[in-house]
C-alpha cells in the first residue's frame, strides 16, 4: 500500500471502527411516581365489604382497615406508618368472602397534605381499584 493511500484509509478505518462499537446509555433511575401524596383513601363502589392496607414496591404493608360495606371510605395518613418519604405505594384490597386486588397504579408518599383516591367497583371476585385523576 503506498503511503498517500494508507493516510487516507486509515482516519476511514478509524471512523468503521467507532461505527461497530454499541453506544453505551445509562439505565435512567426509575422515576418517583405521581401523584405525590400524605394521605390514600379508597371509595367502596362496589358490591360487597372491603378493607385494604397501602403496599410497596417491594411488598412492604401498612396496617389493614378495617371491614367497611359499600358507599363508605377508608383514608390510611401516610405519616402514621414507618414508610419513608418518596416510597411509592398503592393500595391491596381485600374483598371479604372474594380475592385481594392491587390499585391499577402506583402513588409516592409526600408529607404535604393530599390525597390520592381510588375506587373499588365490581363484585367479589371480579374487581377493580382505580386511581381517580
Amino acid at each position: 500500500m503506498n503511503r498517500k493511500l494508507f493516510r487516507t484509509a486509515l482516519p476511514l478505518m478509524g471512523a468503521v471502527a467507532l461505527a461497530a462499537v454499541p453506544a453505551v446509555t445509562a439505565q435512567a433511575a426509575p422515576a418517583q411516581a405521581t401523584p405525590c401524596v400524605q394521605k390514600v383513601a379508597v371509595v367502596n363502589n362496589s358490591g360487597f365489604v372491603l378493607s385494604w392496607a397501602a403496599t410497596t414496591r417491594t411488598g412492604e404493608q401498612s396496617p389493614s382497615t378495617d371491614d367497611y360495606p359499600v358507599n363508605q371510605t377508608r383514608t390510611i395518613d401516610l405519616t402514621t406508618t414507618s414508610f419513608p418519604e418518596d416510597t411509592d405505594l398503592r393500595p391491596y384490597v381485600d374483598a371479604v368472602a372474594g380475592t385481594k386486588n392491587y390499585g391499577n397504579r402506583y402513588v409516592s408518599y409526600c408529607d404535604n397534605g393530599q390525597t390520592a383516591t381510588y375506587s373499588v367497583t365490581g363484585t367479589t371476585l371480579d374487581y377493580s381499584v382505580t386511581l381517580l385523576d
